[in-house]
């Protein structure tokens, strides 16, 4: 990893992207720390300490810690996240999207403006419901409607500009800027867990350190593992020439949806807190939001059965066996002992679907492992409160994404050097 980042440096171009992605990240740090007007800070940060729950500490952990200082990055990227999941599955119900979405470059632009619509909507509803949550925990003094509005409207354009930034490291920078802008905000809580981890018992850290260390390698595992399917090509005449057939390989990774899935059911299980918020004390959201209170059995189930949903929903979107069959056929490949069009298909839309299965209960089994320790251990709350099972496992596989990526812009640059 290391070696790979010096590389990247020697590259102009390449040193050009790191720099405006570091760039980028540290004014997103910068915005954490920019309260909204209109807030008493010492009576927020009053409020927080003496009704602090696991929940707001989880809302808080992939807002960079913008939420308890209610800056104008106070909701994150999370509504964006949210508008993406709603905006796929509607895809599969709606067929105007449907249709969309094949249209290719075209048709994604205008599923992303839909998306960029959708995260507003959701950003003003989210900004209203955690204003009214601190109201009524009286970290809101001097409360008023026109207050109200200009703290909604600053911390849902705040949310806008995260999502612009977000677009600008995938198109200028390295990596992806959603991803990594989630990655800043778990990183900027390494700190306090560290803090809070030094004053446990020497036998409290050996163990929390071993279920840390056991969650990276788990992810570094299950994100490296792939199954290669064995390709032949026949010769082919192409003008006046017979090219040669060969022998090669398809990849199919374990988890092919990365750190998606869980991003994706990370976002999902805020929304009945936040939308009880919205409809009160005794609605059904409410009764929806205790039931799947942070750290209980129904919460972890819950969650662990998303990521795993998400994953097979995910990996669909990612690699569809029809068209991996067609380019197949249409190139002259062929799986050794399958027929190519559709028996081709069957065939890689059945390995995939076995591949995916452990993947995704391996993936759901490393993001719940902190969770169920701290039932057991409620010492590890210290560390794992502040820097869970799913912020590890996001952590890690963004960092391996960013580096893959990397990895394959320095080696598209050497086959220039080369070719010139």
């Amino acid at each position: 990893m290391l070696k790979t980042i010096l590389t990247a440096l020697r590259s102009p171009d390449l040193r050009k992207k790191l720099l405006f992605t570091a760039f980028i990240l540290a004014v997103y740090r910068f915005g954490s720390y920019v309260p909204v007007p209109g807030i008493d800070l010492d009576a927020l940060q009053a409020a927080i300490d003496q009704r602090g729950s696991r929940l707001l500490d989880f809302l808080n952990l992939f807002a960079g810690g913008a939420l308890t200082r209610f800056a104008v990055f106070a909701l994150g990227i999370m509504p964006y996240i949210t508008a993406s999941i709603i905006l796929q599955l509607m895809t599969v119900v709606i067929p105007r999207l449907e249709a969309l979405q094949k249209e290719g470059e075209s048709g994604q632009q205008k599923i992303t403006q839909y998306t960029r619509y959708f995260t507003v909507v959701l950003a003003l509803l989210q900004s209203m419901a955690y204003v009214l949550y601190f109201k009524s925990q009286d970290a809101l003094p001097d409360f008023s409607p026109g207050r109200f509005y200009l703290i909604v409207i600053s911390v849902t354009a705040g949310t806008v500009l995260l999502m612009w930034l977000g677009e600008l490291i995938t198109q200028r920078g390295v990596g992806n800027g959603i991803s990594l802008l989630i990655f800043a905000s778990i990183v900027a809580s390494v700190p306090d867990a560290v803090d809070g981890w030094l004053t446990l018992p020497p036998v409290s850290q050996v163990l929390i350190l071993l279920i840390a260390l056991a969650v990276v390698v788990g992810v570094v595992f299950i994100n490296e593992g792939q199954r290669r399917i064995p390709i032949q090509y026949a010769k082919r005449v192409v003008g006046r020439r017979m090219t040669s057939g060969g022998t090669t390989y398809m990849p199919l990774r374990v988890n092919m949806a990365g750190v998606i899935p869980v991003i994706f059911a990370s976002s999902v299980v805020i929304l009945p807190p936040t939308l009880a918020e919205l409809a009160g004390q005794n609605s059904f959201f409410q009764d929806v939001s205790d039931f799947l209170a942070p750290g209980s059995w129904y919460y972890i189930i819950f969650e662990a059965l998303l990521i795993v949903l998400f994953t097979y929903f995910y990996t669909a979107v990612q690699f569809n066996p029809v068209e991996q069959a067609d380019n197949l056929k249409k190139y002259g490949g062929f799986i050794p002992g399958v027929r190519p069009g559709r028996p081709t298909a069957v065939y890689l839309d059945r390995v995939l679907t076995r591949l995916t299965l452990p993947g995704a209960i391996y993936l759901a089994i490393i993001a719940e492992l902190p969770n169920i320790v701290f039932r057991y251990l409620p010492d590890s709350n210290v560390f794992f409160g502040v820097l869970g099972g799913t912020s590890i496992l996001i952590v890690v596989g963004v960092a391996l994404d960013t580096m893959r990526q990397m990895e394959a812009q320095l080696m598209m640059r050497s086959y220039e050097g080369f070719l010139k």
